[in-house]
């Protein structure tokens, strides 16, 4: 009721819209987000009201902020809460997709009522037109940025005309989904068919997406503040895994490794452009591919995968690497007459290199393919730093409870297509590297041979297999990507620990991808 809500409507105030409940694709990383976001208008002296109606978070908690309206996710829901309260603005970006949903019906509810409230940071407009693929794509090609050729089905028979037009294999998924939900790499006409017949049988109103896959490309996540004139790039993240492993599966590190200077500049100048075109205030995500970055006689190019202008779930990420806060830069920049430049805010590139690596919850889901592809499955992350990517890699295995074994019995099994055939020089590359270090398993039962706790770690896609380990709780990896990279962890095995504050971890100040 209105009489018991203890607020002075007079006093300067902001309502910070926070992620509802959390699930996979919507994390407890945006709850980050809007706490930061609090704590950023409490130290500007404006009031912080929350709205979320999320027990398990830190938002809710009763001191977090200086009012707590503990309710459903919805515009009128808002609306009645700012005007109880008499906020002067509402924050919809902290809250990851759920609280940018709200955006455009929430503006014309406080239209409606005649509020003197104001949505702040990026207009609603600009989040819908990024939210729109075709209205995006046509602003990347006046804007001269490279996208995956792709387009939009309403048919079985458009989505074959699509992926004859782009060339197998194509990435599809339905549109408007969150955490690449039915989303899937196909690499013919029967797999297509089958796809749309078992999995989406698509309804006109909601299309599904087909792209061109780009193969053994590296895929990038930028975090950006704008104040909407300064872009500031809170941190450049290079995927572990290759492009066909959705980006919150996907483990990442910073700051990138296989970027040259020129490409790394590219990727600055893609973002800056996004940012501005967008008139961005406040936080954005960008997720890029780069192709030929692995093929020396390949020139490297940058595409955009997707643009967001909104809180990421890798802002807290980027934020411990870095030290630079976006969260709390977005919030300050999003209230009246404070800019980067006013903030002192500048970009840091740290000098030790983290790992974040995903928590699969296949071991609670007994049944689920722990394989990883484009559907995103992660419940949770880690992170692990060190000076070297070997031990970072190491550390945040660790601390999933998957920890690397340095010695044992493995199982290498290439036979997957997401693998290189044994017989190339990257399958023989692989193998021998696991053979130096391990005693390669001959059985011919190898789910009785992980049953009986005959092996220690197994490289594979066969899902049966995945699932025994999962059971008797045996480090496994999916992907060429995650083989390669559990091969250079043993290297570095016998590393230090290295155990120091994140805050202590030295940086540099230094743009990304403008280097002097």
């Amino acid at each position: 009721a209105a009489n018991e809500v203890r607020v002075d409507p007079d006093v300067e105030s902001v309502v910070v819209v926070g992620g509802g409940p959390i699930r996979i694709g919507q994390g407890v990383e945006f709850d980050y987000c809007a706490v930061h976001a609090v704590r950023a208008l409490r130290e500007l002296g404006i009031d912080a009201h929350v709205v979320n109606n999320n027990p398990e978070t830190v938002s809710t908690d009763y001191d977090t902020s200086d009012g707590l309206f503990f309710e459903p996710i919805s515009a009128e829901e808002v609306a009645d809460v700012i005007e109880t309260t008499g906020a002067d603005g509402v924050m919809v970006q902290f809250g990851g997709q759920t609280s940018v949903n709200v955006g455009e019906p929430l503006k014309a509810e406080i239209d409606r009522r005649g509020l003197d409230c104001e949505v702040l940071g990026t207009s609603v407009e600009a989040m819908d037109l990024a939210e729109d693929r075709d209205r995006f794509n046509v602003l990347m090609d006046e804007m001269g940025v490279a996208q995956p050729e792709g387009g939009t089905a309403t048919s079985e028979a458009e989505a074959l005309d699509l992926a004859h037009q782009i060339g197998y294999p194509v990435l599809v998924r339905p549109s408007y989904v969150l955490g690449g939900r039915a989303m899937r790499v196909v690499e013919s006409d029967a797999e297509l068919e089958e796809y749309i017949e078992e999995a989406v049988r698509v309804p006109p109103d909601k299309p599904i997406l087909v792209d061109q896959f780009l193969a053994d490309a590296v895929e990038l996540d930028v975090d950006v503040v704008a104040d909407g004139e300064d872009v500031l790039l809170g941190g450049v993240m290079e995927h572990v895994e290759s492009a066909g492993v959705h980006s919150g599966d996907s483990a990442c590190m910073i700051p990138p490794r296989s970027l040259d200077d020129d490409t790394l500049a590219r990727v600055r100048e893609v973002t800056e452009d996004i940012a501005r075109a967008l008139d961005t205030v406040g936080l954005l995500n960008v997720q890029l591919a780069v192709t030929g970055v692995h093929d020396d006689d390949a020139e490297s190019q940058v595409f955009v995968l997707e643009a967001n202008p909104r809180s990421s779930r890798t802002v807290p990420f980027v934020s411990k690497a870095t030290g630079v806060p976006i969260a709390k830069l977005a919030a300050k920049v999003m209230t009246d007459g404070v800019s980067l430049a006013d903030l002192d805010a500048a970009e840091q590139i740290p000098e030790h290199l983290s790992v974040k690596e995903v928590v699969l919850p296949f071991d609670r889901l007994p049944g689920s393919d722990p394989r990883l592809g484009p559907e995103m499955k992660s419940t949770g992350e880690v992170m692990g730093t060190a000076r070297s990517f070997g031990k970072a890699y190491d550390k945040a295995q660790d601390a999933t409870s998957k920890p690397i074994p340095e010695s044992g019995t493995a199982v290498v099994d290439l036979s997957a297509e997401e693998f290189p055939d044994p017989d190339t020089e990257a399958g023989e590359a692989l193998v021998e590297g696991y053979a130096e270090r391990f005693q390669l398993s001959e059985a011919t039962d190898l789910i009785e041979a992980a049953k009986h706790g005959e092996i220690d770690l197994i490289v594979s896609r066969q899902r049966e297999l995945l699932e025994s380990a999962v059971e008797e709780e045996i480090t496994y990896f999916s992907t060429y990507a995650s083989a390669k990279a559990a091969l250079e962890a043993i290297e570095h095995a016998d590393d230090d620990i290295d155990v120091m504050a994140v805050s202590d971890r030295p940086k540099r100040v230094e743009k990304w991808g403008a280097a002097e």
